[in-house]
């Protein structure tokens, strides 16, 4: 084990953060309304009573980004702390199907499955996780019999306070940190670097979101609105329709 620099964290953050805002950036240059309006359920925005263009566009456009987002950067997230586990234990991304993380400490192999909260999945994601991680354990045990191996499922942020799930051990937030780190405040000693530009980044996205926000009202209201009032029907049957 080798004792965690921050410096080194801080310079990977610094390196890599901006790849997040670009990737974000792209995903919002690249949208097309109507492709965003068939993945969205408009009987929702009408049970909230969305009356004009612009709020309906607004929501909608929030809702995707929010999702998107969240993968974005839990891609980063997960890239961090193999970077961490790498700089301590000489952790490195796993080649098995489903394990973005394995080391070894004190005569054992862990293998890691890293998501960004800790309410990520249905029970179907989670039973192929748990399938995931018994058979990279085999493919261990292959080549040596008798190899300790535990099982991690790691989670950025959040809280579980009953780590013990059986088939494997649940850590979040602050315990996945310190547990791939050996730092019990590393949780916290990241949320500095991580905002590093993010004025000047989100001042060019919101430009674009701006822009975004205009030119999809204009187009909604050409296509589905009627003397200024949303067409629900017609929008429904874009949405969910046989024809279109």
């Amino acid at each position: 084990m080798k004792p965690l620099n921050l410096n080194d964290v801080t310079a990977f953050v610094e390196n890599n953060i901006g790849e997040f805002h670009s990737k974000r950036l792209d995903k919002l240059k690249d949208l097309k309304l109507k492709k965003v309006l068939r993945r969205k359920n408009p009987y929702l925005f009408k049970a909230k009573n969305i009356l004009n263009a612009h709020d309906l566009v607004k929501s909608l456009l929030d809702a995707h980004l929010s999702s998107q987002e969240e993968t974005i950067f839990g891609e980063f997230l997960e890239n961090l702390a193999i970077f961490v586990s790498n700089q301590v234990f000489k952790g490195k991304k796993s080649a098995a199907e489903g394990i973005d993380l394995e080391f070894d400490l004190d005569d054992i192999t862990y293998l890691v499955a890293i998501k960004s909260g800790p309410n990520w999945g249905n029970s179907g994601a989670i039973k192929k996780m748990v399938q995931n991680f018994k058979q990279a354990t085999k493919i261990l045990r292959t080549n040596n019999p008798k190899v300790n191996v535990r099982v991690i499922n790691g989670c950025c942020y959040g809280k579980d306070n009953r780590p013990d799930k059986g088939d494997y051990l649940k850590l979040c937030g602050q315990r996945f940190w310190e547990f791939i780190s050996g730092d019990e405040n590393l949780y916290i000693e990241i949320i500095e670097p991580l905002g590093y530009k993010a004025k000047k980044k989100n001042e060019k996205f919101l430009n674009e979101y701006s822009k975004a926000i205009n030119i999809f009202t204009l187009e909604f209201m050409n296509d589905f609105c009627s003397d200024g009032v949303i067409d629900w029907e017609d929008l429904v049957n874009f949405n969910s329709g046989k024809k279109k």
